[in-house]
């Protein structure tokens, strides 16, 4: 059974393996990486957690199962006190198992009292579902296109 827990330093092997599967240039939802932070190196990998775990407008998790690192999801507290976002991805070899939706459920039990809803964006069919499956609802009826926006309500 897979569980969320904040990021750890711990867990470094395990991150880079998740990483590694994604593969080089590939955006990571979930785990808030930028550019130019350096996860290869103990030190480096270390302030990285150090800065995750001490951003104070979002809430971090990794998606864990027996050590194994499968993915990241985050509820960032970003437009008022009442509105906030989720953004999530897991590693190619966790997909298709229902992981998605299980970490969104819940990452939203840890949303705070005053948030009464979040924004989830969908770029394909399984994201989409994922959310759909969390109560989410398309932002309009008549968004097209590859991306779409949702809300939860809380």
């Amino acid at each position: 059974m897979p569980e969320l827990i904040a990021p750890t330093t711990s867990l470094h092997a395990a991150f880079l393996d998740c990483h590694d599967e994604w593969g080089p240039g590939l955006h990571e939802d979930g785990f808030g990486l930028r550019a130019g932070d350096d996860v290869r190196s103990p030190e480096g990998f270390a302030a990285w957690v150090r800065e995750l775990t001490g951003r104070t407008q979002s809430t971090p998790r990794w998606i864990v199962e027996d050590g194994r690192v499968l993915g990241g999801i985050t509820l960032r507290h970003v437009f008022d006190n009442e509105r906030g976002h989720v953004g999530y991805g897991l590693r190619a070899s966790a997909r298709g198992r229902g992981i998605g939706s299980w970490a969104l459920g819940e990452i939203l039990k840890e949303a705070p009292p005053t948030m009464t809803r979040v924004l989830c964006v969908a770029a394909n069919t399984a994201s989409a579902r994922t959310i759909e499956r969390n109560g989410g609802v398309p932002e309009s009826d008549t968004a097209t296109g590859p991306v779409r926006r949702y809300w939860i309500t809380l």
